[in-house]
């Protein structure tokens, strides 16, 4: 078990376009060894996804997956555990849905994000292979949110209208009365214009 330091909003790796990986790389002992320790880390750290860059490793791969049972979402839908390597969004429904996201490497805040609701991913996987999945709703965002990181993008990036909170405070003043807090920072933000 190889679990590595998940570096921090501010680190320059997390800013850098990853190096896009070729088959003989993909098929390669270190890049298995990479998969695994993403997914010791990940594990480790209760993620849902994590991006080589969030390990300092500036390479174009990610791995997606959500347990039944994980704690720091646990109304999320359960998904398979899926390895990605230079992946190509494309966006199939423009219409935007918003969660809110937190980060393995913004650890403590979460922040409302927008992203479009049903996009499709062109993929290799561990083998090589060329791989196509479409991702709806929450799927949709994990995946969006995990390739940003290999764009050099991090969802704070996306956060519209300030609406960032840490943790605690989004419990205690957000979760419970969410449709109320949007509209009424809806509100808000347009007396302030």
């Amino acid at each position: 078990m190889a679990i590595k330091k998940v570096i921090r909003m501010g680190h320059p790796t997390l800013r850098e376009v990853a190096k896009e990986m070729s088959v003989e790389e993909i098929k390669s002992d270190e890049t298995k060894q990479l998969i695994k320790d993403m997914m010791d880390t990940m594990e480790e750290e209760q993620g849902i996804g994590i991006a080589a860059p969030q390990i300092n490793v500036s390479k174009q791969a990610t791995i997606i997956g959500i347990p039944n049972d994980n704690e720091r979402y646990p109304d999320a839908p359960e998904y398979d555990l899926i390895i990605v390597f230079n992946p190509k969004v494309t966006v199939l429904d423009e219409e935007l849905q918003g969660f809110w996201e937190g980060c393995l490497s913004v650890p403590g805040l979460r922040g409302f994000v927008k992203r479009p609701r049903k996009v499709k991913v062109n993929f290799l996987d561990i083998e090589g292979n060329p791989q196509e999945i479409i991702a709806e709703d929450f799927i949709a965002t994990v995946f969006q949110h995990e390739i940003d990181h290999l764009f050099g993008t991090l969802y704070v990036d996306r956060v519209e209208d300030k609406m960032l909170s840490y943790n605690e405070e989004l419990e205690e003043f957000v979760e419970d009365d969410e449709d109320d807090f949007e509209e009424d920072f809806e509100k808000d933000s347009e007396d302030e214009i």
